[in-house]
């Protein structure tokens, strides 16, 4: 190594470098300091009781009593694994272990002692100032680990160039602390954590972590402001959801960061706790409490079986895939037309599937002839048909693929499931179905109706009848694909503004988890001919959502992003139903699945004017197809669209 080389070796620069980089100290490093530390702490008891006029040693052979003694200490440190700790991350557990090795010494050289007495008349040293000794000796080696640990920390926050967050822990339990602990040890560090909330303020003098807990006199925002922090963990398990999406929106509000973390199981992983605090997402807002599957039910449909699933590439398909593969089927058929999403998905379930046979399958719904050939090769026992078009200005515009996809799409897969004797048949359906005022809705309607046709058709056909269609409706999905929440999501990203299309629009959201959950629970208790809508909760105003997405991204709506009101859709409507003017629901076992009770047609009629409008699709004259849809679905009135003028 040159003279240069070994200058810039040992340059400031470098030196910093390496003790930032220093993530812990070898273990011969440790035991050298341990030893320096019992040599110590031998000395000043020496010097204490050589004051004193008393004999710390007793005995003439004074060197070898002295290394007799470290290598007592030594071997129990080897036996308790003292050293073994990364010293800047030292705990009570550390603490626990010198003091059993050092209580160790302590017995051992008592005992060693007595017989020495026994054998040469006379101790080998003065037990009171071994009983000091090891007192010196336990203090100065949990010390060194203090100060270590201590300058670790101080190092790495007051050096970290980053602006770390002032953030208060919502929450005083087990979870709270191991949440604070966390986040404190964390690398790179994100959080400064500047106390607890007591929400019950029943320890509002007392300290945890050497942090202060702080009463909660007004609202939360008025707290951290007070205190000066920017953010809040939520980290109190016993906060019902009601009451965490109240604090969410105090927050929000005042534009104060909020971050969640699930409840903690496992204390000692400290590194996975603090990646899952993550900040609060828009789905987070929805107060809705979780669901509550009946899982024999839907084990007892699935276990062993073949599952068929159409649009299986799509957000609410590919979820009810990862979903079902949880129950245990003999082989999954995942089917949709677009290939690189089919393939995305058929590559994440290749890491979950278990024993499970997967089989994707490129094909078109329209295409009845590549259809038969899957029935015909896997015989599935359940279908979940969830492809569909259902971009409402899409369909207002291609009427005939509308009809082409959703309905006669829809009757393929229908017919062929009675064909080839498959146990259950459940239709994803849509709000958008109901009083349908768009092109879109119209087609699902009239896929509802015909499933629906094709189970009283085969009811009264036969005693026993071998497929069941059920039909599952709910409304908007977040985070789905083309939905709401990504495209605020990507207009933010772009510096706004975000395009709402009326002031006054609301609608219906639940997640993609929830809605897979409960079409498979409708699915499980279904027995036929029944249109399931499902509890969506409050309805949520669009342009509160936009405000509520800028504000947890970090910014003022309408200062730092704009929102513009570009007026409504063709075929969109101000707000959605989940039923039709005449229906009722029934309830059912579970409290967020409700049966409507639809007029039900006959399945002769009803099937010759579907054949009908499926011929007329194929000639791709939008007033015809239309105008034959609304014989098809009466109740169907077009909305701020130019089919207005087939209503007149």
């Amino acid at each position: 190594m040159g003279k240069n080389s070994t200058k810039s070796y040992f340059s400031r620069d470098n030196i910093r470098f390496n003790i930032h980089n220093l993530s812990y100290l070898p273990r011969w490093i440790i035991i050298l300091i341990d030893f320096s530390v019992l040599v110590l702490s031998f000395f000043f008891t020496y010097l204490i009781f050589d004051g004193t006029g008393l004999d710390y040693i007793v005995t003439k052979r004074y060197g070898v009593f002295v290394g007799f003694l470290m290598g007592v200490n030594l071997f129990f440190f080897w036996l308790f694994r003292t050293y073994a700790g990364i010293i800047r991350h030292s705990s009570y557990i550390d603490a626990v272990k010198l003091l059993f090795s050092q209580t160790a010494v302590l017995v051992f050289f008592l005992f060693f002692n007595f017989l020495f007495e026994l054998y040469f008349q006379q101790k080998a040293f003065l037990n009171t100032a071994f009983f000091i000794n090891i007192v010196l000796s336990f203090c100065g080696l949990f010390l060194y680990r203090v100060v270590v640990k201590q300058t670790f920390e101080l190092y790495f926050v007051e050096k970290n160039n980053t602006k770390l967050i002032k953030t208060i822990i919502y929450g005083t339990d087990a979870n709270a602390i191991s949440i604070a602990n966390a986040l404190k040890f964390e690398s790179p560090s994100r959080f400064k954590i500047i106390g607890f909330v007591d929400k019950n303020n029943q320890n509002a003098s007392k300290r945890m972590l050497d942090l202060p807990i702080l009463v909660l006199r007004k609202k939360l925002p008025s707290l951290m402001r007070s205190v000066g922090a920017e953010g809040v963990v939520i980290a109190d398990k016993s906060l019902s959801k009601e009451e965490q999406v109240a604090l969410i929106d105090q927050c929000i509000e005042y534009n104060l960061k909020v971050f969640s973390v699930p409840t903690i199981l496992d204390w000692e992983d400290q590194k996975e706790i603090s990646q899952k605090v993550k900040n609060i997402q828009i789905e987070d807002l929805l107060e809705r409490e979780p669901i509550v599957l009946d899982t024999v039910s839907i084990c007892d449909q699935l276990k062993g079986k073949t599952v068929l699933i159409t649009g299986a590439a799509g957000s609410i398909g590919s979820e009810i895939v990862r979903q079902i593969l949880g129950f245990e089927p003999k082989k999954v058929i995942i089917l949709d037309q677009a290939e690189t999403p089919l393939h995305h998905v058929g590559l994440e379930v290749e890491t979950i599937k278990g024993s499970v046979d997967i089989h994707s399958i490129i094909a078109d719904i329209r295409d009845r002839a590549a259809l038969e050939r899957v029935f015909k090769l896997y015989k599935p026992n359940m279908v979940y048909h969830a492809a569909a078009y259902k971009h409402v200005p899409l369909m207002e515009e291609n009427p005939s693929q509308a009809i082409l996809t959703n309905v006669n799409g829809t009757k393929n897969l229908a017919d062929l499931s009675c064909e080839y004797g498959v146990h259950k048949f459940v239709m994803i359906s849509t709000d958008k179905a109901v009083n349908p005022s768009n092109v879109m809705g119209a087609s699902k309607r009239i896929a509802e109706k015909y499933v629906q046709s094709l189970h009283l058709k085969y009811k009264s056909d036969h005693d026993i009848y071998s497929t069941k269609f059920i039909t599952t409706r709910f409304g908007n999905v977040l985070g789905s694909n083309g939905s709401v929440v990504p495209l605020f999501s990507k207009q933010i990203a772009e510096g706004g503004p975000l395009t709402i299309t009326h002031p006054d629009i609301i609608r219906y959201f639940m997640t993609i988890p929830e809605a897979c959950q409960l079409v498979l629970e409708a699915g499980a208790m279904g027995n036929g001919g029944e249109i399931y809508i499902f509890d969506m909760g409050k309805p949520v105003k669009i342009i509160d959502l936009a405000r509520k997405m800028i504000k947890l991204a970090g910014y003022i709506p309408d200062r730092d992003i704009k929102i513009k009101i570009v007026g409504l859709r063709p075929g969109e409507k101000l707000y959605e139903e989940l039923l039709n003017d005449t229906s009722k629901t029934l309830p059912t076992y579970h409290e967020k699945i409700m049966i409507a009770q639809e007029i039900q047609e006959e399945f002769l009629d009803l099937h010759t004017n579907i054949q009908e409008l499926i011929g007329i699709a194929a000639f791709f004259d939008n007033d015809d197809i239309v105008a034959k849809m609304k014989k098809i679905v009466p109740e169907f009135i077009s909305m701020n669209s130019s089919f207005q003028v087939l209503d007149k």
